[in-house]
């Protein structure tokens, strides 16, 4: 008789190199990732607890973070949408120019937040090509909260699309034609087939753009006034803090920050276990 063969999870166990592998990637998060958090989370315990909630909770701070979880909510919501629209057309269409355009999507990776910050400030400027349409109407884009808005637009819509397009390519068409057989229009087989698939991705995508938009601080300041109270976000406070030596201020600032992005993204993780297993129910 033929040995049994053993079974594919067994061998999966038994590949060489996971030990390697392993530390290496353990290594490379702790240089990397968990030594710098750790060092910022030890210096802000040397602050009273008093001391740190009154550097938290004071006017100025309180309005940063106001001012960077609106824009980032807002701009993070518009690509939600906006960037479904696009993955959507760049994956079920073919059309001239359209690996050009795919090749656009990750310039907001490529290039400096700075250059881009510089950029839109000239396009949206009373001088620029956009900006000097919209004054005509009243609308004034740069230098306001509507720029860092669309800061934030910019170097957060490649989030959304890199991670639905994906998703839409593996999407079995057969069970969309099956929808259709049995009755059902193209608004029916979208809201009931295709978008209940998506949505975990597009959260994902979301979460991604909201996170970053939190942490963005190049391409904002050249195309906001800064102003404290208006339209100073949080990571300019906290460098505003550590010009001014005030070392206490900027780190405990910096803990409040991580911690609210890092309970978002696990907020999110949870969110989309729990879609799965309705799914799979």
């Amino acid at each position: 008789m033929r040995p049994a063969r053993p079974s594919r999870k067994k061998q999966q166990a038994k590949l060489p190199g996971f030990g390697l592998t392993l530390g290496l990637s353990l290594t490379y998060m702790t240089l990397l990732i968990f030594i710098p958090l750790s060092a910022l989370v030890l210096y802000a315990a040397k602050i009273s607890f008093s001391d740190f909630f009154e550097i938290i909770f004071n006017e100025r701070t309180a309005a940063a973070f106001k001012v960077s979880f609106s824009s980032s909510f807002w701009a993070a919501l518009f690509n939600f949408f906006a960037g479904l629209i696009i993955a959507w057309v760049l994956t079920r269409y073919k059309f001239f120019g359209k690996k050009l355009i795919d090749a656009l999507i990750d310039l907001p990776f490529a290039i400096p937040t700075a250059v881009a910050g510089i950029t839109l400030a000239m396009v949206f400027s009373g001088n620029g090509i956009i900006g000097a349409f919209l004054e005509k109407f009243g609308i004034s884009i740069a230098y306001s909260k509507g720029g860092i808005i669309i800061a934030l637009i910019f170097i957060g819509f490649p989030f959304v699309v890199r991670t639905v397009q994906p998703v839409i390519e593996e999407l079995d068409k057969e069970v969309e034609e099956a929808a259709s057989s049995l009755g059902a229009n193209y608004y029916q087989v979208f809201a009931r087939v295709i978008f209940p698939s998506l949505f975990p991705a597009l959260v994902t995508g979301f979460a991604l753009a909201f996170a970053r938009g939190l942490g963005e601080y190049g391409s904002i300041i050249f195309i906001s006034s800064n102003m404290p109270y208006e339209s100073e976000i949080v990571p300019l406070l906290i460098v505003k803090q550590l010009l001014q030596f005030n070392y206490e201020g900027a780190s405990a600032i910096g803990v409040s920050l991580l911690v609210c992005a890092f309970v978002m993204l696990l907020c999110i993780n949870i969110l989309q276990n729990l879609m799965k297993k309705g799914r799979a129910k």
